[in-house]
């Protein structure tokens, strides 16, 4: 599996190998904007406030009782169906 620091060095690497030529550049430069225009109009994932929030609440449900078992696969298929 590829990790974050090699794919930045071999993007590095690739930009490298055509920095002298202006189309290439030029290109790969719009193709940027567009990846960060499509990052900003992404939806964006749970703020890490709300998050936690979400996990106490289940932690507060859990110690109070307020849980509920499943205790088959239909059961659960039943459950995933109606969310």
């Amino acid at each position: 599996m590829t990790t974050a620091a090699q794919m930045n060095t071999e993007l590095w690497q690739c930009i490298g190998a055509f920095a002298d030529n202006e189309s290439l550049m030029r290109r790969l430069t719009r193709y940027a904007k567009k990846l960060v225009k499509e990052q900003e109009n992404a939806p964006t994932l749970m703020p890490q406030e709300e998050f936690y929030a979400k996990l106490e609440r289940g932690e507060e449900d859990y110690r109070l009782g307020r849980t509920h078992s499943l205790h088959s696969t239909s059961e659960l298929e039943s459950f995933l169906n109606t969310l």
